[in-house]
């Protein structure tokens, strides 16, 4: 699994542990509950008429990029009961996404981030 993969996983376990009070919310991630898509998290705002290097810091932010992590997850993942049920459920969906790290020197598909796989994945409709 690579760093980066790796990473997304633990930001996406860290917004668990905080929704089930496992953990403090220190982002002040609000969640609500959606009917079809289970539990989703709050993408904060961002002043529309902001710099672009204040944008480019928003989109990195840990608040925001947790928040689209999450929101990528699909109810039956999202709202399991327990950390290990939970992880168990996560590790599944994710083998269904490609782990091709970039490489120096070599052309990508994208930046192999989750939430760049689900958009090529969702478009191509294989999922």
């Amino acid at each position: 699994m690579s760093l980066q993969r790796r990473r997304e996983l633990y930001t996406i376990i860290q917004l668990w542990t905080s929704y089930n009070g496992a953990s403090p919310n220190s982002t002040n991630t609000r969640f609500y509950h959606h009917e079809r898509l289970g539990i989703r998290a709050e993408v904060p705002s961002l002043y529309i008429g902001a710099q672009k290097s204040i944008s480019n810091k928003y989109l990195n932010s840990f608040g925001v990029r947790a928040a689209r992590l999450w929101n990528t997850l699909p109810r039956e993942v999202n709202t399991a009961e327990t950390l290990d049920r939970f992880k168990v459920l996560l590790g599944r969906w994710l083998d269904q996404y490609p782990d091709n790290p970039p490489v120096k020197g070599y052309r990508t598909q994208n930046g192999n981030s989750i939430l760049d796989w689900v958009l090529v994945i969702r478009v191509k409709g294989d999922v």
